[in-house]
């Protein structure tokens, strides 16, 4: 995801979580191919990594299964036809959205189809342990599983672990086809042992070391290396709403009467209080009474293995990033039990079933190779839904560039190249003095550290250590809306028949050109104290675009965008985005950065870096549509070109 404390220092909250998502072509559900006469084969299901080569044998009868069994719902090509519809400018059907009690009617699952599930499920011995509109969750050991799905259940080698998964895909009884879109939870990697606890109290406090700029370029790091040829300025101390306001042409709109959630795990136990501190000290609107409200799971589980204290940065910066770009906006915050696959799913369905807002704003992910077709199945069923009814979901496209040095083969990242959510690039920002826009790049950082004798950066540039993730996806096809606009070059890099592309627009994200948060965090002398620091990543650009897209629904008179991409795309070349380049001031651009050792003062030492800018692995923020920034960012003009009627 984009939220790990060790991480967050150094870039935003953007560390690799154990869950795995995608995306299929748009429009086609998981395929269903014919096993045998009585039984329906379930595509997917079997692992990539569950090869022959890696096979370690059955695994014991005896072990405990807990799987999900998605429903397809009574109509699920039907269901991917009507989002589109309901999506595309260009259809008479464009924005005659259904409520949630119209889509469940017409697309969700029959009870005739629920009760036959259940009963397949138990007369194989499995004990059904909730139904919900999208699943049928059910527990019980390996042999009730196979009899139930049809394929033996092995151990695998999988790096240095060993985990179970279907030895053959797994299959559903022929009279069940159609009704059932999949099946997860047969093979246990990554997931490990449920255990509930409470949460952890706030990470070690973390601050930032001046000297600042207050604007790009105010201060000037005169005693410091040249770097490019001339003194360059420190880093911001961190842009504020005012700031960005001003630099995406938010003019007088202020998100009234539009609701936005975020989705991210768990729940900061502060977050009201560390909101409304916030926007007092940096001259945001004041919150008001009942405009932010929290969803939150009975409880919480995997607290260790997702580091939950880390993920109260995430939600603050989403919360505060909102609020300072939408002040009037409605939000709604809907925590995850945990950050694997189960429950983040149940939080977005909870925005979907309840249609608690019509912008979700959604800051985690992992990368494409670790996604599964099973989950995109399930994930793009609820876009899909949310689709239907005038919600559009907004993710993060990460924040290690090519994925490259980070795993060592160039993708992109999941959920954001499913095809049916807004990916969401990033960039450096430069807001200049009285809050006029500069420039953006794509955002890519490379960092040098300061010689021992200070009189130079120690091998200038230095390494990659960050940027927005983007690039050509290897599993989902090329998106009719992309065609036109994503170059050939970018679309048909892995396949001739075109893949989808990431990101689909961009917005701040560079942590050197970051935004203020406010957060109570621990102390270290174990007190809990509100304190600010500096962040960024797309995790800030998803929230921030999320707001931006709820000025423009304001602009539009409140009538919900639902799913934007096609939108988006159509608005392309008629000048209401920042066409964003790696180069916008015709010479390299860098800041000075000093951090303390310690992370909290001075005590233990201060620690001098150079930040070359616009340096992001492979990818390339270029002239037009790039796998950077996407169509660019949104400048003055962007919001009120939503108010447009079509």
């Amino acid at each position: 995801m984009r939220s790990n404390r060790a991480k967050l220092r150094a870039v935003s909250m953007a560390a690799t979580l154990p869950m795995i998502a995608g995306a299929l072509a748009l429009g086609i559900p998981a395929a269903h191919a014919a096993d045998s006469p009585a039984r329906q084969a379930l595509q997917g299901t079997k692992p990539a990594w569950a090869t022959a080569k890696a096979d370690k044998g059955a695994t014991a009868n005896s072990a405990q299964v807990n799987a999900r069994v998605y429903l397809a719902g009574r109509d699920a090509a039907g269901l991917a036809a009507y989002a589109k519809a309901v999506s595309d400018p260009s259809s008479p059907l464009y924005g005659k959205f259904l409520n949630a009690k119209k889509a469940q009617a017409q697309f969700g699952a029959t009870k005739a189809q629920v009760a036959a599930v259940k009963s397949w499920l138990t007369s194989a011995g499995l004990k059904v342990t909730a139904v919900t509109q999208h699943y049928v969750a059910v527990s019980g050991d390996v042999a009730a599983a196979e009899k139930a799905f049809g394929a033996q259940l092995h151990n695998f080698a999988k790096g240095s672990a060993t985990y179970r998964a279907p030895a053959q895909a797994a299959s559903v009884p022929a009279g069940l086809k159609g009704a059932v879109l999949t099946v997860t939870g047969l093979d246990n990697a990554p997931h490990k042992a449920n255990h509930d606890e409470q949460l952890p109290p706030p990470d070690a406090v973390f601050k930032n070391s001046g000297p600042f700029s207050s604007y790009f370029g105010s201060n000037i790091a005169t005693t410091l290396p040249d770097a490019y040829g001339g003194k360059i300025p420190y880093a911001i101390k961190g842009y504020t709403g005012k700031q960005l306001r001003a630099a995406y042409g938010a003019g007088t709109y202020t998100g009234k009467g539009v609701r936005v959630a975020i989705t991210d795990a768990y729940a900061s136990p502060t977050i009201a209080f560390d909101a409304g501190t916030y926007a007092a000290k940096h001259g945001d609107q004041a919150w008001r009474t009942s405009q932010l409200h929290q969803v939150l799971p009975d409880k919480y589980s995997k607290i260790k293995e997702c580091k939950a204290a880390g993920w109260y940065g995430e939600e603050t910066l989403d919360v505060e990033a909102v609020h300072a770009v939408a002040p009037n906006a409605d939000v709604t915050y809907v925590g995850a039990a945990s950050c694997f696959d189960d429950d983040l799913l149940d939080s977005l369905s909870k925005v979907v079933d309840n249609h608690l807002a019509d912008i979700v704003s959604n800051s985690w992910g992992d990368t494409e190779a670790s996604q599964t077709p099973d989950l995109a199945a399930a994930y793009d069923q609820v876009f899909q839904l949310g689709a239907v009814q005038g919600i559009g979901f907004y993710f993060s496209s990460g924040d290690n560039g090519d994925e490259v040095a980070n795993t060592g083969t160039k993708q992109v990242d999941t959920p954001a190249n499913s095809a049916w959510v807004t990916a969401v690039g990033g960039t450096s920002l430069a807001v200049g003095k009285g809050d006029t826009y500069q420039w953006e790049t794509g955002w890519g950082t490379e960092k040098a550290t300061l010689s021992a004798d200070g009189k130079s950066w120690t091998n200038f540039p230095g390494a990659f250590t960050s940027g927005a993730g983007g690039g050509t996806s290897k599993t989902v096809a090329e998106p009719y809306y992309q065609k036109g606009v994503v170059p050939d070059a970018l679309a048909k890099a892995n396949s001739a028949d075109g893949n989808r592309v990431v990101p689909d627009i961009a917005a701040i994200a560079d942590p050197n050109t970051g935004f203020l948060v406010g957060q109570t965090q621990t102390f270290a002398d174990g007190s809990q104290q509100y304190s600010e620091y500096r962040i960024g990543g797309t995790s800030l650009a998803a929230p921030t675009i999320a707001a931006i897209q709820a000025l423009a629904e304001e602009a539009r008179g409140g009538k919900a965008i639902g799913f934007a991409n096609p939108e988006i795309y159509s608005k392309y070349g008629k000048g209401v985005f920042h066409d964003v380049t790696d180069n916008p001031t015709g010479s390299d651009l860098a800041v000075a950065r000093v951090d303390f050792a310690n992370g909290l003062d001075a005590s233990g030492g201060l620690r001098y870096s150079v930040r070359s800018l616009g340096k992001d692995s492979s990818l390339s923020a270029t002239k037009g549509y790039d796998d950077v920034t996407g169509v660019g960012s949104p400048a003055d003009g962007y919001v009120q070109s939503w108010a447009k009627k079509h």
